[in-house]
C-alpha cells in the first residue's frame, strides 16, 4: 500500500475514534486531515473538501478578481497611450471597454484625456532638426591620438554627450515628431500635391526632428571604443554591437538608435505619437554595419537579410529611412546623368532592403538646384522630403511637390569651433564631455 494512502487511512481512523470518544475538536481534526491530503489552508476552516458554498464563493471571488484585473489592464493601456499623446486612442479604448462600463475611473480618465486633447495647439514657429553621426562610448580608446582619433573627436560626439543633449531637450519641452506630419499629401493627377501643415501638439511642448547621418559604420574601427554595427538581440530588439576594452562583444544602447530608444522607454512623453528619428543610408560603405551588393554582384545574401530584418523592426518602432545616394557625394555638384546613376544604384542596393522611401538627406548638405531637371528627377523617384544643411538656423518650406528642410549637424568639430550654434536647443558648455578638454 502506498505510504500516503496508508497515512491518510491512519489519520482517518484516528479521527473517527477521536470523534466517537469526544476527545478532539473538529478544528484539530480538519487540520490533521488537510495536512495529510495536501489541502492545508486551501479551504475554509481546513475542511477536507470544498463544499458547494465554498465553491460558489471561490468562483465569485475569482470572477471579481479577473474582472478587476481586466479593468486595471485597460486603464493602464489607456494611460500608456496618453503618455504618447494618443488621446483619441486612449479615450476610444476606455469607452469601448465592456469591463469598464459605469466605472468611475474610466469616466474620470477619459475626461482627463479629452481635456488634454482639447488643449493641444497649432505650432507655427521654427522646427529644428538635429543630425547626429556615430557615438563614441570609450573616450580613452577613441581619443588616444592615433590616425583614427581626429575622425572620432571631430566627426562624432560621445554617448555621454548625446544622453546629456536628450536630457536638456526633454527638460526644455521638446518632443520628437514625424517629418511627414509637416505636410498634407493629396493625389493630383499623376503627381502628389503637397501643402504645408503646422503640427498640432500639446501645450508646453515644442516639435523637433532628429536624424542619423549615413549610418554605415565604415569610418569606425573595431576596438576603438565605438559601436561597429546594429543587430537584433535575443528579444528581437535593435541593439548596437560594441567591443569593450577587454575584447568582449556587448549588445546594448551604445549608439544613437538604441540610446534614443532607451531614453524614450524611460520618457515616453518625449515621443509624439510614436515618432522616432530619420536614418539616412548610402550604399558604397554598406548599411547599418553590413556590406551589401550594388545590384549587380552577389554573395551578400546574409548581410542583406540582416539589414532587411533590422530595417523592418526599426520601421515598426517608428523610425523613417532616408536615402543619402549610393556614393555619398555632393549631389549639387553632380550632373544629371551622374545623379540618376547614383540614385538608381542606391535603389538597387539599399533601397530594395528598407522598403518604400520618400526622404532624402543630402550628403554634406549639397542640395540640387530646384529649378533644374535634377530636382524633377528626385521628386519623380518619390523623394518628397528633402533635407539639406544650415549650421546656424532652421529653415522649412513646402512646395507643390516637395518639402525642404535644413538640419544642424551635431559633431565635436562644431562643439569646439562653433559652440553657440545650438544655444536654441542646449548649451554646449553643459553637455560637453570633459574628455574633450
Amino acid at each position: 500500500m502506498h505510504s500516503r494512502t496508508r497515512k491518510f487511512l491512519t489519520v482517518l481512523t484516528a479521527a473517527a475514534v477521536a470523534l466517537s470518544l469526544g476527545g478532539c475538536s473538529r478544528k484539530v481534526l480538519n487540520y490533521q486531515l488537510a495536512e495529510c491530503i495536501g489541502t492545508l489552508d486551501k479551504y475554509e476552516n481546513n475542511e477536507p473538501v470544498e463544499t458547494p458554498k465554498m465553491k460558489a464563493e471561490r468562483e465569485q471571488r475569482e470572477s471579481e478578481e479577473a474582472l478587476e484585473s481586466a479593468r486595471t489592464k485597460t486603464l493602464e493601456d489607456a494611460a500608456a497611450l496618453a503618455l504618447e499623446y494618443r488621446y483619441e486612442e486612449a479615450i476610444s479604448l476606455l469607452q469601448n471597454s465592456e469591463e469598464l462600463k459605469e466605472d468611475g475611473r474610466a469616466t474620470e480618465a477619459a475626461a482627463e484625456y479629452q481635456s488634454a486633447l482639447d488643449s493641444m495647439y497649432e505650432y507655427d514657429g521654427d522646427i529644428g532638426h538635429l543630425s547626429f553621426t556615430n557615438l563614441v562610448v570609450d573616450t580613452e580608446r577613441a581619443f588616444d591620438g592615433d590616425e583614427y582619433s581626429p575622425v572620432y573627436r571631430q566627426n562624432m560626439i560621445t554617448l555621454a554627450e548625446f544622453e546629456a543633449i536628450l536630457n536638456e531637450l526633454y527638460k526644455s519641452g521638446y518632443i520628437l515628431i514625424d517629418i511627414h506630419s509637416l505636410a498634407e499629401e493629396e493625389e493630383g493627377g499623376s503627381d502628389i500635391l503637397m501643402t504645408a501643415k503646422n503640427p498640432v501638439i500639446p501645450q508646453g511642448r515644442k516639435p523637433l526632428i532628429i536624424s542619423v547621418d549615413d549610418l554605415n559604420y565604415s569610418s569606425v574601427r573595431n576596438g576603438d571604443g565605438v559601436a561597429t554595427k546594429l543587430t537584433l538581440d535575443s528579444d528581437g530588439e535593435v541593439a548596437a554591437v560594441y567591443t569593450d576594452a577587454e575584447g568582449h562583444d556587448l549588445l546594448g544602447a551604445y549608439d544613437v538608435v538604441p540610446a534614443l530608444e532607451q531614453f524614450i522607454e524611460e520618457h515616453p512623453d518625449f515621443s509624439f505619437r510614436g515618432a522616432r528619428g530619420i536614418i539616412s543610408l548610402s550604399g558604397a560603405g554598406g548599411a547599418l554595419g553590413y556590406q551589401v551588393g550594388d545590384g549587380e554582384t552577389e554573395g551578400f545574401e546574409n548581410n542583406e537579410q540582416m539589414v532587411s530584418d533590422i530595417a523592418r523592426k526599426l520601421t515598426e518602432d517608428g523610425w523613417t529611412f532616408a536615402s543619402a545616394g549610393y556614393s555619398y557625394q555632393e549631389m549639387g555638384n553632380m550632373n544629371y546623368d551622374t545623379l540618376k546613376e547614383d540614385i538608381t544604384k542606391w535603389q538597387a542596393s539599399v533601397g530594395r532592403l528598407i522598403g518604400s522611401c520618400d526622404t532624402l538627406i543630402y550628403p554634406y548638405g549639397s542640395e540640387v538646384n530646384y529649378e533644374t531637371e535634377k530636382a524633377v528627377f528626385l521628386t519623380g523617384q518619390g523623394f518628397r522630403y528633402l533635407i539639406g544643411l544650415w549650421a546656424g538656423g532652421d529653415h522649412l518650406e513646402v512646395n507643390d511637390t516637395y518639402l525642404r528642410q535644413t538640419r544642424r549637424v551635431v559633431t565635436g568639430y562644431v562643439f569646439e569651433n562653433y559652440p553657440n550654434n545650438f544655444d536654441t536647443y542646449f548649451l554646449t558648455s553643459v553637455v560637453k564631455d570633459s574628455a574633450r578638454s
